[in-house]
């Protein structure tokens, strides 16, 4: 989606596009009270200032869009119309060895105990077994901490997203 139709699509249109970045339903619904957007610049503000100061329970939303690291068919399940964005993120879990993907599970398993939600990291050039030295690093963290580092993750995650959608160009709009 470009600037351009960002701006001129639909609520539900544009709602649709957002969702595929942030699937929390508070951060797309300030998201859109903030179109139309004068170029991307603006669109990445106001992603910030839609973040900032939501309730646990939309940060929590916002994760749960996200398959767990390592597990790509139970978002091709949960959001498919996403399910190409984290494939591609998550693509260095791709050609990881079976001992890696067991212990990146095990990992998960233990995580979403400790914390009660999954795992999320910017994973776009990370390699399996960097992203299950993180996790295990951040298994250590108390639960609020963790949750800081968790919302700036799926921060770092929503403006990679936005760039790739922003990045197909339509119309120049004045």
């Amino acid at each position: 989606m470009s600037l351009h139709l960002l701006n001129s699509a639909s609520k539900d249109t544009a709602a649709s596009y957002l969702r595929k970045c942030c699937s929390s339903e508070e951060w797309i619904t300030r998201m859109l009270g903030q179109r139309p957007f004068c170029n991307s610049d603006a669109v990445h503000a106001a992603a910030d200032s839609a973040w900032i100061d939501l309730r646990e329970q939309d940060y929590l939303e916002a994760f749960s869009g996200h398959p767990k690291i390592g597990d790509i068919q139970s978002l091709q399940k949960k959001y498919p119309d996403s399910a190409h964005l984290a494939r591609s993120e998550q693509s260095g879990v791709e050609f990881a060895s079976p001992e890696i993907l067991q212990k990146l599970s095990a990992a998960n398993h233990a995580y979403e105990e400790k914390f009660g939600f999954i795992f999320i990291v910017c994973a776009t050039g990370k390699s399996a077994s960097e992203m299950l030295a993180i996790l295990q690093d951040r298994l250590d963290r108390e639960r609020a901490a963790e949750l800081k580092t968790a919302c700036e993750q799926q921060r770092q995650i929503f403006h990679l997203r936005l760039d790739s959608f922003l990045c197909q160009k339509s119309a120049p709009t004045s």
